[in-house]
Protein backbone atom coordinates (compact mmCIF):
# COMPACT_ATOMS: atom_id res chain seq x y z
CA UNK A 1 0.00 0.00 0.00
CA UNK A 2 1.28 3.44 -0.94
CA UNK A 3 1.24 6.05 1.86
CA UNK A 4 1.70 9.15 -0.30
CA UNK A 5 0.40 8.67 -3.88
CA UNK A 6 0.98 12.30 -4.87
CA UNK A 7 4.54 12.21 -3.55
CA UNK A 8 5.07 9.04 -5.56
CA UNK A 9 3.97 10.81 -8.77
CA UNK A 10 6.27 13.77 -8.07
CA UNK A 11 9.17 11.36 -7.53
CA UNK A 12 8.38 9.60 -10.83
CA UNK A 13 8.46 12.98 -12.59
CA UNK A 14 11.77 13.88 -10.92
CA UNK A 15 13.32 10.50 -11.83
CA UNK A 16 11.98 10.65 -15.40
CA UNK A 17 13.52 14.09 -15.93
CA UNK A 18 16.85 12.94 -14.51
CA UNK A 19 16.82 9.93 -16.87
CA UNK A 20 15.80 12.20 -19.82
CA UNK A 21 12.59 10.23 -20.49
CA UNK A 22 10.03 11.66 -22.93
CA UNK A 23 7.09 10.09 -21.13
CA UNK A 24 6.44 8.53 -17.73
CA UNK A 25 3.53 6.50 -16.38
CA UNK A 26 1.80 6.86 -13.00
CA UNK A 27 -1.39 5.40 -11.54
CA UNK A 28 -4.38 7.71 -12.06
CA UNK A 29 -6.37 9.62 -9.45
CA UNK A 30 -8.41 12.81 -9.52
CA UNK A 31 -5.99 14.71 -7.27
CA UNK A 32 -3.00 13.73 -9.43
CA UNK A 33 -4.88 14.89 -12.53
CA UNK A 34 -5.63 18.28 -10.93
CA UNK A 35 -1.94 18.77 -10.08
CA UNK A 36 -0.99 17.79 -13.65
CA UNK A 37 -3.58 20.29 -14.96
CA UNK A 38 -1.76 23.08 -13.08
CA UNK A 39 1.67 21.89 -14.31
CA UNK A 40 0.40 21.84 -17.92
CA UNK A 41 -1.29 25.25 -17.57
CA UNK A 42 1.91 26.79 -16.21
CA UNK A 43 4.02 25.19 -18.97
CA UNK A 44 6.08 22.76 -16.89
CA UNK A 45 4.92 19.64 -18.78
CA UNK A 46 3.72 19.12 -22.36
CA UNK A 47 0.56 17.39 -21.17
CA UNK A 48 -0.86 14.09 -20.01
CA UNK A 49 -3.53 11.58 -20.95
CA UNK A 50 -5.57 9.15 -18.89
CA UNK A 51 -5.52 5.57 -20.20
CA UNK A 52 -8.12 3.11 -18.89
CA UNK A 53 -6.63 -0.35 -18.32
CA UNK A 54 -9.90 -2.15 -17.59
CA UNK A 55 -10.73 -3.77 -14.24
CA UNK A 56 -11.58 -0.27 -12.94
CA UNK A 57 -7.93 0.83 -13.14
CA UNK A 58 -6.32 3.67 -15.08
CA UNK A 59 -2.91 5.24 -15.55
CA UNK A 60 -1.62 8.67 -16.49
CA UNK A 61 0.90 9.03 -19.31
CA UNK A 62 2.77 12.26 -18.57
CA UNK A 63 4.77 13.91 -21.37
CA UNK A 64 7.79 15.71 -19.92
CA UNK A 65 9.08 18.99 -21.31
CA UNK A 66 12.66 19.97 -22.14
CA UNK A 67 14.15 23.26 -23.36
CA UNK A 68 17.39 23.00 -25.38
CA UNK A 69 18.04 19.56 -23.87
CA UNK A 70 17.58 20.65 -20.23
CA UNK A 71 14.49 19.76 -18.18
CA UNK A 72 12.03 22.65 -17.71
CA UNK A 73 11.43 21.51 -14.11
CA UNK A 74 14.63 22.06 -12.14
CA UNK A 75 13.16 21.03 -8.80
CA UNK A 76 9.82 19.64 -7.70
CA UNK A 77 9.34 19.18 -3.96
CA UNK A 78 6.46 17.94 -1.80
CA UNK A 79 5.58 20.42 0.97
CA UNK A 80 2.49 18.99 2.66
CA UNK A 81 2.69 15.28 3.42
CA UNK A 82 0.20 12.84 4.98
CA UNK A 83 2.04 13.08 8.32
CA UNK A 84 2.44 16.85 8.29
CA UNK A 85 -0.14 18.98 6.50
CA UNK A 86 0.93 22.54 5.67
CA UNK A 87 -1.80 25.16 5.27
CA UNK A 88 -1.38 28.77 4.24
CA UNK A 89 -3.65 31.78 4.07
CA UNK A 90 -3.75 33.89 0.91
CA UNK A 91 -1.42 36.50 2.44
CA UNK A 92 1.14 33.87 3.50
CA UNK A 93 1.35 31.81 0.30
CA UNK A 94 5.04 31.01 -0.32
CA UNK A 95 6.88 32.56 -3.26
CA UNK A 96 9.21 30.10 -4.98
CA UNK A 97 12.54 31.50 -6.24
CA UNK A 98 11.28 35.10 -5.96
CA UNK A 99 8.30 34.37 -8.19
CA UNK A 100 10.13 32.36 -10.87
CA UNK A 101 8.64 29.09 -9.61
CA UNK A 102 5.15 28.17 -8.42
CA UNK A 103 3.47 26.62 -5.41
CA UNK A 104 0.56 24.30 -6.09
CA UNK A 105 -2.23 24.84 -3.57
CA UNK A 106 -5.37 22.79 -2.87
CA UNK A 107 -8.11 25.35 -2.18
CA UNK A 108 -11.90 25.26 -1.79
CA UNK A 109 -12.01 26.52 -5.42
CA UNK A 110 -9.88 23.62 -6.70
CA UNK A 111 -6.18 22.91 -7.15
CA UNK A 112 -4.52 26.17 -8.22
CA UNK A 113 -1.09 27.72 -8.63
CA UNK A 114 -0.12 30.32 -6.02
CA UNK A 115 -0.74 33.17 -8.49
CA UNK A 116 -4.24 31.88 -9.30
CA UNK A 117 -4.99 31.47 -5.57
CA UNK A 118 -3.91 35.07 -4.88
CA UNK A 119 -6.07 36.25 -7.79
CA UNK A 120 -9.11 34.38 -6.41
CA UNK A 121 -8.21 35.44 -2.84
CA UNK A 122 -8.17 31.92 -1.35
CA UNK A 123 -5.65 29.97 0.70
CA UNK A 124 -5.39 26.27 1.38
CA UNK A 125 -3.05 23.31 1.65
CA UNK A 126 0.34 23.85 -0.02
CA UNK A 127 0.82 20.59 -1.97
CA UNK A 128 4.22 21.16 -3.60
CA UNK A 129 6.63 23.70 -5.06
CA UNK A 130 7.98 23.65 -8.61
CA UNK A 131 10.92 25.57 -10.05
Amino acid sequence: MMCDPLGDMLTRIRNGLQARKDEIVAPASKQRQRVLDVLAREGYILGYERVDLGDNKAELRIRLKYHEGDPVIRSIRRVSSPGRRVYSGVADLPRVANGLGISIVSTPKGVLSDAEAREKNVGGEVICTVF
